[in-house]
């Protein structure tokens, strides 16, 4: 049996946002990473080189940027989550293919992030792939334990009444891929080439290595 006909029976479709649902070509996050560390900069008024140095610290660290800020500072999350994401939209562009791929996809279709809902919701509303996702489980939902804390996993499927051993997760950082497998659930490397992801030396809790999302759903679609 293949690997990908291992998969036919998904009921569950858990999806990663950033860089998973639109290619990181579009260099959507790169706003993002700038919001970040102007936020840090000014926060702690340091220059830019110091601010970025905070910002990777505390996302190898904590899992997030978010996370190490509110542990060692108190940063109140909101403050932070509306700065970082008061980017421009219009990069985005709608995505028909995509769209088609995911309507032929049976089963429950979940957004698992660690942005927020508002920001999340602005995202696949642009790349016009909203009416397929059933839920979005943010991290105001995990209580700002972000991926790969097993926590927000596990809150995740006790609140969607999910089967592990019959979802799927799909996500472009390998090291959030290893609670998933650690749960039951089949798992999707999206490799884009992200520096973080050689610090992840093993693939043993990944199933499946693809080189895009288009590229997995097509395949997945045709088999």
């Amino acid at each position: 049996m293949s690997v990908l006909n291992s998969f036919k029976n998904i009921n569950t479709w858990i999806f990663d946002l950033d860089n998973t649902l639109y290619h990181p070509r579009k260099r959507i996050f790169d706003m993002i990473h700038k919001r970040m560390t102007r936020f840090i900069a000014n926060y702690f008024e340091v220059n830019l080189k110091e601010a970025r140095k905070i910002q990777t610290e505390y996302f190898y660290k904590y899992g997030t940027t978010l996370s190490g800020l509110m542990k060692k500072h108190n940063i109140k999350p909101n403050v932070f989550l509306n700065y970082v994401h008061d980017i421009n939209f219009d990069r985005f562009e709608k995505d028909h293919k995509l769209n088609i791929l995911l309507k032929k996809i049976n089963g429950k279709k979940i957004i698992f992030t660690n942005a927020d809902k508002k920001y999340a919701l602005k995202v696949i509303t642009k790349l016009g792939i909203k009416k397929n996702f059933s839920y979005i489980f943010d991290i105001k939902d995990a209580n700002y334990v972000p991926k790969p804390d097993i926590y927000s996993y596990k809150k995740m499927v006790r609140y969607y009444k999910i089967d592990p051993k019959k979802t799927l997760f799909i996500e472009d950082i390998k090291r959030n891929l290893e609670p998933a497998s650690k749960m039951g659930m089949a798992t999707v490397w999206i490799n884009n080439n992200l520096k973080i992801n050689k610090l992840t030396k093993s693939n043993k809790f990944v199933d499946l290595e693809v080189k895009s999302l288009i590229d997995f759903l097509q395949k997945i679609t045709l088999n």
